[in-house]
């Protein structure tokens, strides 16, 4: 069967008796594709023109940066993506197309990147993703030998010595759970945190089909790893208390799902109101803390955080290992013998 055609485009015979092919958006200007009917640059046309990046008639230039990366979004490698990261990159990559994108995308080279790395270097967070998005473009376009070569091959954002996100300590979660005892809606999103270990993006998605014979079994987000988090006696008592969402366990006051920044938002306004100036993240870190000091190993961590190579649960079995020892070793710094 044909596709269907798109929205907003429309096929006209001009008065010279050709067929062509244009968009326009309600009473807005038209804008004609050049392109044949089916083709990725046709389709590239189509999605600059519905954005509104093009002021006349035409298309992305042939092999310019915009070109290209309207190439990228519809290759299997962006649809690989989560969703949450295209969004992540859709807004990377959106003031770069303003500002760059009609320039021929091989005149990027490594002192571009480095320049826009540098550029973005007071966040580092920043730079790094901005590394990542034109690294996973480029990377694509050599795969697919439209382009010789990586601008990005080489080039590292070195991350700031920092602890990252602060572990929540046991007088805070005192608090918190003080200022929203069970039956609340901010002690069900707390204790879904700390009792699962789960990201943000995977507790806003947390619902009832993902619980069977009391066992949470969900595909994380961010890795695509398969978790199974029994559900803890703390836990079950906080969701009997409620109030709970069905397709999504913490919902709005109308039992509808949240988007995972919505959730951030409201975790951050529960915190305050709590007097607590930690993050859902910290929560995780507390969770993967207790974890290990209880003796959990990093099969098992990794188990519940969804972690894989061993890297990350390393780290908190290491810091468990070196309390541990120190614990058993100090009495030898004692110069005085039993």
């Amino acid at each position: 069967m044909p596709r269907p055609r798109p929205p907003h485009l429309h096929h006209q015979r001009t008065r010279h008796g050709k067929w062509v092919w244009y968009v326009r958006v309600g009473k807005g200007p038209r804008v004609r594709i050049n392109e044949a009917y089916g083709t990725p640059e046709f389709d590239a046309a189509y999605r600059a023109a519905l954005d509104g990046e093009t002021a006349k008639p035409g298309k992305p230039q042939s092999n310019s940066l915009r070109w290209l990366f309207e190439l990228y979004r519809q290759s299997p490698e962006w649809r690989g993506l989560s969703s949450a990261t295209r969004r992540q990159r859709e807004n990377i990559f959106k003031p770069i197309m303003e500002s760059a994108g009609k320039e021929p995308f091989a005149a990027i080279d490594k002192k571009t990147i480095r320049d826009g790395i540098q550029r973005r270097y007071g966040t580092p967070a920043q730079a790094r993703h901005f590394l990542d998005s034109m690294r996973g473009m480029f990377r694509w376009a050599v795969e697919t030998e439209i382009a010789t070569a990586d601008p990005t091959a080489g080039l590292k954002v070195r991350k700031p010595k920092t602890e990252g996100f602060p572990v929540w300590t046991d007088d805070e979660i005192a608090k918190f759970e003080k200022r929203w005892p069970l039956g609340t809606r901010e002690r069900v999103m707390f204790d879904v945190f700390l009792y699962t270990g789960l990201r943000r993006g995977d507790a806003a998605r947390l619902g009832r089909q993902h619980i069977r014979n009391g066992v949470i079994e969900i595909t994380t987000e961010k890795t695509g790893t398969r978790v199974s988090i029994p559900v803890l006696p703390e836990l079950a008592a906080t969701l009997e208390a409620g109030p709970v969402g069905d397709l999504a366990i913490i919902a709005t006051r109308d039992g509808a799902p949240m988007r995972k920044e919505s959730l951030g938002n409201m975790f951050a306004n529960a915190c305050r109101e709590a007097g607590v100036t930690k993050s859902a993240h910290g929560l995780r870190k507390a969770a993967a803390t207790v974890a290990a000091n209880n003796g959990a190993t990093v099969a098992q961590l990794e188990a519940i955080f969804g972690w894989e190579g061993g890297r990350m649960a390393s780290l908190y079995t290491r810091s468990a290992d070196r309390q541990g020892l120190a614990a058993a070793a100090i009495s030898k710094l004692s110069r005085t013998k039993p």
